[in-house]
Order: structure tokens, then C-alpha cells, then sequence
């Protein structure tokens, strides 16, 4: 049961960049434009606030463990002195617990140290993973921050990339029906695609998840392709037209469109080759179409030939002079000669 269905192509990572800190652009690392990798410098921000408040904290911890160190001094003294009743117990107490506290003042002062070099190490911007950068609107002297709502750019992953498709609910349930009670078989998860041009994408993809549940607006379950893209045709946001089997249905036909016809109440039937060399007419069931063909499910068996060309005139029962289709015919062939060709097995 193959089917087509339009889409659109959506990167397979996206990645706004953005500063953690604040402070001035003094230099753009990266062209516009140009395949970046993970970690590669982007922008570089003014460093010597930063720089300095890394100096600041560096202090700051030498002061403390200076501290620490004579509280522990202290606390040592006192220890057997407090044992042979030299001094007071709470003395030693006294000491022990400055002790400590000095040695949790240092651990502060060193989580600073840390925070302080984490900010230094964010003046430089990184990409965050690899792919294609778009234009900033961000230059040198521009001032920017860490809350603010624009990106500085955007970079996007487009091999692999994903299509994500959008199938009616409606069809979706039918087709779950129809598994299940044995009408049809699962198809393949394999995908083509055909271009917004008409001309057919030259990878395979896959379908990797439909999502569990249905868009209020449209009424439509979105199903997700994944496509190798090594030469970067696909680009986000491209429509395309994706086309695979969801499912096998043996009895199946592909009938060409010219081929068939609708009777007043809208009826299908189409004519074929019948025994004596004479036309018969013969209803089918044809729902949808597929490229230039019905897709035919009911009406035909394997070996019917199905005329195609010829049947401004035909009539059930007139004598016809079978020909494949689209082959050369001689002048004067017998009247009434119509074309016929094989029905083609569907899936």
C-alpha cells in the first residue's frame, strides 16, 4: 500500500549559541555561514573583569588556608593541654571549633576560585555542537548578557536530517484496522523522497517514530523520517514529498490513470482483453492513486490485460486487436484495434 505524503525537512540538531556572561564582543572567531565544530571558539568577550575577580578569589583562598593552617596550630596546642587540665576544656573546645570553621572558609574561598575561573573560561563563546552556522547580528563592541533574548547565532546539524510528515488520523486508524484483522501486512520502514523540483532525492531514509498523539488543529499524526544528507541538498525547512510503503496489500493493483473510467453514480470500471479477442467491461474499486496510477484493490486478478488507449468508442463485446501498450501500430489496422498491457502487481 504505498503512500505519498508531503513534508518538511527539520535539522536533526539545533543549538542556539548564547553568552553565559556578561560583557563587551571584542572579536567574531567564525565566518558566516562555514561548517563549525563542537567546542570551536565563536566569540571572544572582554576578559579583564573576569580575569581579575579569578586574581580576587585566588587571594582570597591563600588568606583562608593561611588561617586555617594557624587555627589548626592552635587547636594542636591545646589538645594535650586540655588533657592534663593545663588549660580549660572549653579552650580546646573553642580552638577545635575554629579550626574547622577556618578549613570551611577555605572551601568556600575555593568553590569561588572555581566559579571565578568557570566565568573566565565563558568569555571565550564555544560552539556547542557541530554544524552550520548562520549570520549573527552580533559584532565587535556589541554589549551582551546572559539574559537576553536574542541567540547570537544559531547552528544546525543537517547530515543526518529528519522529515517529519503529517498523516490524517482517519487513515492512520484504517490502516491499524487493517493490520490487525489481516487485510494487509506492515510494509517497509524504507522512504523516498522527491524534491519541490519533481526530481527524486538520491538517499533512502527511514521512518524512525509516529508521534502518540493527534494535532487538535489539523487532525494529523506527525511520522518522522531520518535521511543521510552528506551533500547538504537537504536543507531545514525544505517541502518535500515522501513516498513509501506502509503497508503490503497482495491483492493490489496499478492501473494506469488513462485506463480507468467512472461510471454516472461515480463507479469505477475499466476494459479488458476478454476471451475471443473482445472487449469486457469490468467494475473495479480504486480509492487513491499513486504517481500516474489507480491503485486498484478490487475488480482484478493476476494476468488481466487492461486496455488503455483506444476507448473514446469501445464498447463491452466489440472485436479488438490486442497491442502492448504504447507500441507502434500499422495504418489500417483493424477498427476498433485498442492497446492492452498486463494490470501491475501493487503493494
Amino acid at each position: 500500500m504505498p503512500i505519498e505524503l508531503g513534508g518538511r525537512t527539520v535539522a536533526f540538531e539545533t543549538s542556539e549559541v548564547r553568552p553565559q556572561i556578561n560583557g563587551i564582543i571584542r572579536r567574531r572567531l567564525f565566518e558566516q555561514g562555514s561548517y563549525v565544530r563542537a567546542g570551536q571558539p565563536l566569540f571572544q568577550v572582554d576578559a579583564s573583569l573576569y580575569r581579575a575577580a579569578v586574581d580576587q578569589a585566588a587571594a582570597n583562598l591563600s588568606s583562608a588556608r593561611a588561617s586555617a593552617e594557624a587555627a589548626k596550630v592552635k587547636a594542636d596546642r591545646f589538645r594535650p593541654l586540655a588533657e592534663m587540665e593545663a588549660i580549660a576544656k572549653q579552650d580546646y573546645t573553642d580552638a577545635a571549633a575554629q579550626a574547622r570553621v577556618a578549613n570551611a572558609v577555605v572551601a568556600q574561598n575555593a568553590a569561588a576560585l572555581e566559579t571565578a575561573r568557570i566565568n573566565l573560561r565563558y568569555t571565550t563563546i564555544t560552539a556547542p555542537i557541530s554544524g552550520r552556522i548562520g549570520r549573527t547580528l552580533f559584532t565587535a563592541g556589541a554589549l551582551v548578557n546572559a539574559n537576553q533574548a536574542d541567540p547570537l547565532a544559531v547552528i544546525q546539524s543537517t547530515d543526518p536530517i529528519y522529515v517529519d510528515m503529517q498523516q490524517s488520523s482517519a487513515e492512520l486508524t484504517a490502516l491499524r484496522q487493517s493490520i490487525a484483522s489481516g487485510g494487509v501486512q506492515p510494509g517497509s520502514t524504507s522512504v523516498r523522497l522527491r524534491l519541490e523540483d519533481g526530481s527524486a532525492y538520491g538517499f533512502a531514509g527511514t521512518i524512525e517514530f509516529s508521534e502518540a498523539v493527534v494535532s487538535e488543529a489539523t487532525g494529523t499524526v506527525t511520522l518522522r523520517a531520518r535521511f543521510p544528507n552528506p551533500q547538504g541538498t537537504l536543507l531545514p525547512g525544505m517541502f518535500v514529498k515522501a513516498v513509501f510503503d506502509q503497508a503490503v496489500e497482495a491483492n493490489a493493483f496499478r492501473v494506469p490513470q488513462a485506463a480507468l473510467q467512472r461510471d454516472f453514480d461515480g463507479s469505477a470500471f475499466v476494459y479488458l482483453v476478454g476471451k475471443g479477442n473482445k472487449a469486457e467491461r469490468r467494475k473495479v474499486t480504486a480509492d487513491r492513486t499513486l504517481g500516474t496510477d489507480w491503485i486498484v484493490t478490487e475488480g482484478l486478478k493476476p494476468g488481466d490485460k487492461v486496455i488503455s488507449q483506444g476507448l473514446g468508442n469501445l464498447r463491452a463485446g466489440q472485436p479488438i486487436r490486442p497491442v502492448a501498450a504504447g507500441s507502434a501500430q500499422r495504418v489500417g489496422a483493424l477498427k476498433g484495434t485498442e492497446a492492452g498491457g498486463p494490470a501491475k502487481k501493487g503493494s
